[in-house]
């Protein structure tokens, strides 16, 4: 008699089986056709081969596949946008927890609550919370995943205005290294709960998390783009972190893109391109125009796009992030630069190692810096700016050695005006600066990484060892 094995094309001897018997979702191994396009992530530096890509239907088969991959003992990748800029969510011979379609949105009007899963992306999210008049500060791109942007802090478009992501989390769903399914909030597990805002994918995997929407889905955003000189960019620093709440900026310095509202004959000029989001009033132009004359007054504009529109078009002017890339990353909070540490990011820029190279500096202070120090693991409040060099390239060819020279050469030069870094943006570092991205609250991460995972079985991140 023929066995059912046989019948239905069974492999008895795959020891994936049981997984795939145990889930609604998807395992992808290197024999399926989806493995070669499932185990990309968005940086093209990695090239890694899991053992499994387990697509994810939710929260049961996030904690059955953790369950599955502990008592074989395999190693566990979590995943949500894929956006590590060192491909924690790709590792060779592991299990990747994949949760990238796990993009449910369930937006309460009334209460202003949203309650996302983790594969939603900030561009996800933004498009149905507008329509509702409502936005949540998240990622910069439209591409960043909510899941490793929330764990990290999230340091976004309206977070001088309603806090960073971490500080609109009401609730979330988290799935231990045992495979435990625990509601955590400021009521339940409010260590845990504590822990995950801000002390990066250290003590579990997020399958869900409730959101406090802001009544903004309208406004006044856009980019000044003026150009890079040293009272520039003294001018922007001095005043990014001291404007009014309602005033965001991110900016670039970088070579000024091929965009239609850049003049053709300044294309490829280096310049400081300030990302604008004002979320007073819109109709109250007289006061948003009197925050951005600061800006405006630093030099004659290149150009000028500030305008009311829905607040998911500002992810049109970060779109290029969204494409596979290489980047050698180098990031620090801080309070100022020193004169000779502007002239020495205007002559890097002036010879960067690829075209598509930039510093990003984010204004912070404004609500970010009136929660509580010891509200969340996010240890840098009263930071004023954030600076953040890229080295980026996208050639897939390209071993990216020029790149990574290019950024450490300049941070060699930058690294004293630091005293922080951000989780999220560690690459090489991360091990050494772990102190920095954790100043002041690391040992106690330490104690509830002990209780929630004393065996560090979540480990491919910032880690943040047992005490």
């Amino acid at each position: 008699m023929t066995s059912i094995a046989a019948r239905f094309s069974i492999n008895t001897d795959d020891p994936f089986n049981a997984l795939r018997a145990g889930i609604l979702g998807t395992v992808v191994t290197p024999d399926h056709p989806d493995y070669e396009e499932a185990r990309q992530v968005v940086s093209i530096a990695v090239d890694r081969h899991p053992a499994a890509i387990v697509r994810c239907a939710g929260t049961e088969d996030v904690a059955f596949t953790v369950r599955f991959a502990r008592e074989r003992g395999i190693e566990i990748a979590p995943r949500s946008g894929a956006h590590s800029g060192l491909g924690h969510s790709s590792i060779d011979d592991a299990i990747v927890i994949d949760m990238g379609g796990m993009r449910g949105i369930n937006i309460d009007p009334v209460s202003r609550t949203a309650v996302v899963q983790p594969g939603v992306t900030s561009e996800d999210l933004a498009g149905p919370a507008a329509a509702y008049g409502l936005a949540l500060t998240t990622g910069d791109t439209g591409s960043v995943g909510i899941g490793g942007l929330t764990v990290g802090g999230g340091i976004g478009w309206m977070a001088r205005k309603y806090g960073l992501t971490i500080d609109n989390l009401l609730a979330a769903t988290v799935v231990t290294a045992e495979g435990e399914i625990l509601r955590t909030s400021v009521e339940e597990h409010p260590d845990l709960f504590w822990a995950i805002r801000g002390g990066g994918g250290n003590f579990g995997i997020i399958t869900d998390f409730t959101f406090q929407l802001a009544p903004n889905g309208m406004v006044h955003g856009g980019v000044i783009v003026l150009p890079a000189t040293p009272e520039v960019l003294r001018g922007y620093l001095d005043y990014a972190p001291e404007a009014v709440d309602d005033l965001t900026t991110i900016s670039f310095l970088m070579a000024a893109p091929p965009a239609p509202f850049i003049p053709e004959d300044r294309i490829g000029e280096i310049v400081l391109l300030v990302g604008v989001t004002w979320t007073g009033a819109l109709d109250d132009v007289a006061a948003r125009d009197a925050a951005l004359a600061p800006i405006r007054a630093l030099a004659t504009p290149i150009a000028d796009t500030v305008e009311a529109i829905p607040y998911p078009v500002m992810f049109v002017y970060t779109a290029e992030g969204t494409k596979r890339h290489g980047a050698a990353i180098r990031t620090m909070f801080g309070d100022d630069l020193e004169d000779a540490q502007i002239e020495a990011v205007i002559e890097a820029m002036k010879a960067a190692s690829s075209p598509f190279n930039m510093i990003q500096i984010r204004g912070m202070g404004g609500a970010i810096a009136r929660v509580p120090a010891d509200a969340t693991a996010f240890a840098h409040r009263d930071a004023r700016i954030m600076l953040t060099v890229l080295g980026i390239w996208y050639d897939p060819e390209d071993d990216g050695a020029t790149h990574r020279a290019w950024a450490s050469s300049l941070w060699e030069q930058l690294a004293p005006a630091s005293r922080g870094a951000y989780v999220n943006f560690l690459q090489d570092d991360a091990e050494e600066r772990l102190p920095e991205a954790y100043r002041g609250v690391l040992e106690r991460l330490r104690s509830v990484k002990a209780q929630y995972d004393p065996e560090n079985v979540f480990h491919y991140n910032a880690n943040v060892r047992p005490k």
